[in-house]
């Protein structure tokens, strides 16, 4: 008895897939798609006589793995890409990059820069981003006109800026912010106090009830520089996780950013309450903050995720960067070569976020039944050859630069290395008159 193959929107065939729940690697497989979901992964025969895709994608070269998650970033700030290289954070920050909003942040600021941003990570597979900026409202926009994920910081500062004019402002435009976008299934937002240095008791006070009622997670620097844990001492009599603690900040939804400069104490404590780490190696080593320990939060069952922070301070929005420096940083700092192998460096980049987040039911990994967010990377060039394992060829040996496909939810958003839905000439046009209104040099 002959059966009639199921019709499905999409059937993806790849010579490697890396779901992420298992380390192995599967060869000649296909997972079909439909509705947005993943519907199965089986052999590629066995998919062409028990599916009747609408289209059929072949990847003969290829590894297909989830779509990157890139946990940390600032995505308007594309727009200040090497606007002040080379100086130490708070100089950095305090001298150039605050001057720089104040004068230029605004609603189009954020829009066109996250449209920016959100073409540099679509193009380098990454299919969601976890931002801190203001005006989320036009963030969202962008996102959602890319067709990319997005989980959205509802910011949180003392002092004014164009945006807002005080913490409870801050909080206020962000919640309004999401109760528009609370039906989109791509946009979501998680509660963003800046860092301890730069917002109150009382104000992490209101955003613990919030994240509580909201069941929403705390996405907060912690820890960055020497400077931040000695201006803390100072003014609070704690170190900056210690006064987390006390507030009652630690916890299963509390991702803390960077967190470079920990002792052994405070890498139990965060492995005891259940806390993630975003980790920023670029941007830690660009601004000369420091090396985090890494493999040692991974020892002791910390949830690490893998971010870029924004294009300011890094200076791009690469994750294919961040994994293999992450890799070669935790081999270089314990002198153990087995420290973060290709296989847990992919994990970071994707389902760890991803978990980080509370979207591990929905994406970080290739498991029917969830969104079909992938992203395909060519490991067929002449450079790439031979390719003994495709895992430790994409953290080792291919770039953003091999990125072939991206989709988000079962849509295709970069084809061919082609990104779709978007109007470069428009967005090179509102890029270029940004950086005429911007330019600043640094006097010698």
């Amino acid at each position: 008895m002959t059966t009639t193959p199921q019709v499905i929107d999409l059937l993806i065939d790849a010579r490697w897939i890396a779901t992420v729940e298992s380390d192995l690697v599967l060869t000649n497989h296909a997972v079909a798609v439909d509705n947005g979901r993943i519907l199965a992964i089986l052999p590629s025969g066995e998919a062409h006589a028990r599916f009747a895709p609408g289209k059929h994608v072949n990847l003969p070269d290829h590894i297909l793995i989830p779509g990157l998650i890139n946990l940390h970033t600032h995505a308007a700030m594309t727009l200040m890409r090497g606007l002040a290289d080379d100086l130490p954070l708070m100089d950095w920050l305090q001298n150039h990059i605050w001057p720089a909003e104040a004068a230029h942040m605004s609603a189009q600021f954020v829009y066109d820069g996250t449209r920016l941003a959100c073409a540099e990570m679509l193009k380098g597979g990454i299919t969601c981003f976890n931002d801190m900026y203001f005006f989320p409202e036009a963030a969202a926009a962008a996102a959602s006109e890319a067709g990319m994920r997005a989980m959205l910081g509802i910011i949180a500062l003392e002092f004014p800026t164009p945006y807002a004019s005080d913490a409870d402002d801050y909080l206020n435009k962000g919640l309004a912010v999401r109760e528009t976008w609370l039906n989109d299934p791509l946009i979501g937002f998680c509660l963003a106090p800046h860092a301890p240095y730069t917002v109150a008791d009382s104000t992490f006070d209101r955003i613990l009830t919030l994240s509580e009622q909201m069941n929403l997670p705390v996405h907060c620097h912690i820890h960055e520089t020497r400077q931040e844990i000695e201006e803390s001492l100072k003014q609070h009599q704690h170190r900056p996780l210690e006064r987390l603690r006390q507030l009652g900040q630690l916890g299963p939804n509390f991702i803390g950013v960077h967190a470079v400069h920990l002792d052994e104490d405070e890498l139990q404590l965060l492995a005891s309450t259940g806390c993630s780490i975003a980790h920023c190696p670029t941007s830690n080593l660009k601004l000369a903050s420091g090396f985090a320990p890494v493999a040692r939060m991974r020892q002791l069952g910390i949830n690490v995720g893998l971010g870029t922070d924004g294009a300011a301070s890094n200076n791009r929005l690469d994750l294919f960067g961040e994994m293999r420096l992450a890799s070669l940083l935790a081999k270089g700092l314990t002198g153990d070569a087995s420290a973060l192998p290709a296989h847990e460096i992919l994990r970071m980049a994707t389902l760890n976020a991803a978990n980080a987040l509370g979207l591990g039911k929905e994406i970080g990994s290739i498991s029917p039944g969830k969104s079909a967010d992938l992203c395909a990377v060519d490991l067929g060039a002449l450079e790439m050859r031979p390719c003994f394992d495709p895992l430790s060829h994409l953290v080792n040996v291919a770039g953003r630069e091999c990125v072939s496909h991206v989709w988000v939810a079962g849509k295709c958003c970069v084809d061919h290395k082609t990104l779709l839905n978007n109007d470069q000439k428009h967005l090179e046009s509102a890029v270029a008159l940004w950086q005429n209104g911007l330019e600043v040099r640094r006097q010698p």
